[in-house]
């Protein structure tokens, strides 16, 4: 049995991290920033630290005894309220967490970064060898890309080891933003448009499943994509209906139409003092478009990836037993939901 300090245990992520953690006995040290996120740490009988990631003699001291390091903690949001507190925190609360695991005689330290800092040129496949291609699709792809660089730089000075998770679009329950909120939309018949793009997805419970291999396994310094499958948009949206038994038409968008209306939206809010979710960032990311090569962490960490299907089929069962489905689903999964919530 281990004894982990982790951040970031009140998020999807996170959460379902330390599910794992305390199921195979190891003592979770959980650090919160707000009530909210120590409830959810309290609840899965995690150690509760309140603090901030910026607070390094905060943070050295919630170590102490501490094994390993899960650093899980972050804001993901390509359409950010506050996009020098995302950089904040995901920068320089990234090399904070490094440097106070090295003031406390921790070895490890396994962060959660992003497939989106990997950069890949438009129309490659992405792996951890891609070149970068020198420019950034929103502040988050910056701050995802900037984190790993002083992460790295961080762990080289003071020797942590320090091991980077890049995982692409994480799914499955019980996430119900991203593309969790595509595909319920779509399931509602609420999918209005959309554009032909590839998306690549990876399981939630693998990504779990690769922080543990990564903690055992992961080499110094080295990166691992995280992704079961890439598809092109409209064939996932044909697997979700193929698991639901529903087949709603959805239009393509044409690219220039998507970004022209995003940014309209985005300006228009902005005036009101308001933030867009389909801000002109999040549908640049879109259009780009992202195919990644998971491989690596098959080869070294041993991980095994989740069919999509079984991913979307986990999702829309989820999506029904919790009332987010409105509308019948005659298909299996929706059959299969139907009958659990009796």
């Amino acid at each position: 049995m281990a004894r982990v300090f982790l951040t970031g245990g009140g998020g999807y992520i996170g959460g379902a991290l330390v599910d794992a953690l305390r199921e195979r006995g190891d003592e979770v040290v959980g650090l919160a920033r707000s009530d909210a996120a120590a409830q959810a740490l309290a609840a899965r009988d995690a150690a509760v630290v309140r603090g901030d990631l910026l607070d390094g003699d905060a943070l050295t001291s919630a170590m102490a005894g501490c094994d390993l390091v899960y650093h899980v903690a972050g804001v993901n949001s390509h359409c950010p309220k506050d996009p020098a507190r995302l950089v904040r925190v995901n920068v320089e609360g990234t090399e904070t967490v490094v440097r106070s695991a090295a003031r406390a005689d921790i070895a490890r330290v396994v962060f959660t970064s992003s497939a989106a800092s990997i950069g890949e040129a438009e129309g490659t496949v992405g792996t951890e060898d891609s070149p970068h291609r020198g420019s950034y699709l929103s502040v988050y792809d910056r701050s995802k890309h900037d984190g790993e660089l002083v992460a790295f730089a961080a762990g080289a000075e003071t020797g942590v080891q320090v091991l980077a998770l890049n995982p692409s679009s994480v799914q499955g329950p019980p996430r119900r933003g991203g593309n969790g909120a595509i595909i319920i939309a779509y399931l509602n018949g609420r999918l209005r448009a959309f554009v032909d793009t590839y998306v690549s997805v990876v399981d939630v419970q693998d990504v779990v499943q690769a922080h543990l291999l990564a903690a055992e396994h992961g080499r110094p310094g080295a990166r691992y994509i995280l992704n079961g499958a890439t598809l092109t948009s409209a064939e996932a949206l044909g697997l979700v209906g193929e698991l639901s038994g529903v087949a709603h038409k959805v239009p393509n968008v044409p690219p220039g139409l998507a970004r022209g209306a995003a940014t309209l939206v985005e300006r228009v809010l902005g005036l009101r003092g308001k933030t867009s979710s389909i801000c002109r960032a999040r549908v640049d990311t879109i259009l780009h478009g992202h195919r990644y090569d998971g491989s690596r962490a098959t080869r070294e960490l041993g991980l095994r990836y989740t069919p999509v299907a079984d991913t979307f089929r986990r999702t829309i069962e989820w999506a029904v037993r919790e009332g987010l489905v409105t509308e019948p689903l005659p298909g299996a999964a929706g059959a299969a939901a139907g009958r659990a919530s009796r």
